[in-house]
């Protein structure tokens, strides 16, 4: 049985489905993706025989440590960095908790002022505003109606207080890849550190660190094949931060915790598969996207919407607006189709997502919108028949 077979199997003994017309279609892999089977392979032997403590100094140790060390090796391959630059954590919020507050308690003598964007995910918004009511001063930029920060605002923004400038690669919600290579060089004209998040863009896009100018940068493991709770945290050779948790002097000192050996295997593996498919992937995920766009299109014409820059975005990624509709409404109807919409549901309310405000999207068009976000399992036959349900099952008003 294929790859793309066994993944299909297990998606539909997760739901329950059988039979090639009720066969769910997952297109929320910006949400989450499923562990690739090669991975859970390279994982499987340090779950079920090499138990070893990576730091210990007897036989099991060491072979635990090699283990460590290769996936550090192979992760550093994709970012083009250095493997002595990785830091392995629980994941990306963990990662982006460990940027911005160790740069910002490290750097609190030299400076207060940080610099972020509206259209960040929580797990950077909320650290940067945990800071804010800790006494830092926080500058959060504005973006235009694709949702893409102007450099030069960057640059504007930056005081002989600012520290950090935090700055997401490619976004969650709408798929717009952020110019960080013109951000990051002029946060090192001006000597100022600069993170990103690349949790959404890593095996998708190239996140070369030299070619991002990128001190520090986030990767969720559980968004490229591999497991839920693990990450990492590249930190530019030569950068110094507080760490996030205190303990034993693991991961050099950067991270205390003792490593889970299999979760750290599964990431050095995605990763390694994510550096040699990453074209092939993108290319193939990019025209299955732009199929799905262009049936929506057909039949719902200008009551159709696109939320992000209509090039510069993942090739995974499509975010529409289904105008005078509820996203909501839209996912019930297609029933058997995992997606996400444009709004969140709090205490009973839905509210518009802060992304799509930001970005300019009323009220209305907001709430209609969905997020389809597609994997290297999606299949064109998959989108083929999103989009005739969404012919049958929606009726287009004149």
């Amino acid at each position: 049985m294929s790859r793309r077979a066994r993944a299909g199997v297990a998606i539909r003994r997760v739901f329950g489905y059988s039979g090639d017309a009720m066969k769910p279609i997952y297109l929320d892999y910006n949400a989450t993706t499923p562990v690739d089977p090669r991975v859970a392979a390279a994982m499987w032997p340090f779950v079920a025989e090499h138990f070893g403590n990576s730091s210990s100094a007897h036989a099991f140790g060491k072979k635990a440590k090699e283990a460590v060390e290769q996936a550090r090796a192979q992760t550093a391959e994709l970012l083009g960095c250095q493997a002595s630059e990785i830091v392995f954590t629980s994941g990306g919020s963990e990662s982006n908790n460990t940027a911005i507050k160790g740069v910002a308690f490290t750097l609190r003598a030299r400076g207060n002022h940080l610099i972020t964007s509206q259209v960040e995910h929580p797990a950077v918004l909320r650290p940067i505003a945990f800071l804010e009511a800790n006494g830092f001063r926080v500058t959060r930029l504005s973006v235009d109606r694709f949702g893409k920060v102007a450099p030069e605002h960057v640059r504007q923004a930056i005081t002989s207080a600012t520290i950090l400038i935090t700055i997401m690669h490619a976004n969650n919600e709408i798929g717009t890849i952020e110019p960080i290579e013109a951000i990051g060089r002029i946060a090192r004209e001006k000597g100022v550190l600069f993170h990103t998040d690349a949790a959404q863009s890593a095996g998708k896009i190239s996140t070369r660190t030299d070619a991002l100018n990128a001190d520090l940068l986030t990767i969720a493991g559980h968004k490229l094949y591999a497991p839920k709770g693990v990450g990492v945290l590249y930190v530019r050779r030569g950068v110094s931060f507080e760490p996030l948790i205190h303990g034993a002097g693991h991961e050099s000192g950067r991270r205390a915790g003792t490593e889970s050996v299999p979760l750290v295997v599964a990431l050095g593996a995605a990763c390694a598969l994510a550096a040699k498919e990453l074209e092939s992937r993108g290319s193939y995920m990019m025209r299955l996207r732009d199929r799905l766009h262009e049936g929506l299109k057909a039949i719902f014409g200008g009551k159709l919407h696109l939320n992000g820059h209509p090039t510069e975005r993942l090739p995974n990624t499509l975010n529409v607006s289904f105008e005078g509709r509820a996203g909501g409404q839209v996912l019930d109807a297609l029933g058997n189709v995992a997606a996400s919409t444009g709004s969140a549901c709090h205490a009973g309310c839905a509210e518009l997502s802060p992304v799509l405000k930001a970005i300019g999207v009323t009220e209305p068009i907001g709430m209609g919108a969905v997020r389809f976000s597609l994997g290297k399992e999606t299949t064109a036959g998959e989108i083929d028949r999103v989009i005739e349900q969404c012919k049958s099952r929606l009726r287009v008003s004149a």
